[in-house]
């Protein structure tokens, strides 16, 4: 929908690649959606879910055996955008590296973009 011909929207890290294949395979699922949701302090969220099939629009990610389907509505926000996949003492999680993120909140769980 929003794609630039020979170039990904989305990369991912190894780490990133690793822990997708793995959900995809232990519960069967076609893929990852990528999407973003408004709420949060700093007005949108982003949103991972598993799918079983992919939608006519979706832009589709793949790295060796990873699959993440981007949401039609979210695809021109994330342009540019890193996905890793980080394990902490107290946390573990998807962390996404995106250009185009003016402002987050503290707790680091929102996102805002330009006007």
């Amino acid at each position: 929908m929003f794609s630039i011909p020979g170039k990904s929207p989305v990369s991912l890290t190894p780490a990133a690649v690793k822990q997708i294949a793995s959900l995809m395979q232990r519960g069967g699922h076609h893929g990852l959606r990528l999407g973003l949701k408004k709420g949060g302090c700093a007005g949108m969220e982003y949103t991972l879910d598993y799918v079983d099939a992919a939608d006519p629009h979706d832009e589709i990610v793949e790295q060796d055996g990873a699959r993440v389907l981007i949401a039609p509505m979210a695809q021109m926000f994330l342009f540019g955008t890193e996905i890793d996949y980080e394990i902490g003492l107290l946390e573990s999680g998807f962390k996404f590296k995106n250009p185009n993120v003016t402002e987050a909140c503290g707790c680091g769980e929102s996102i805002k973009f330009g006007d």
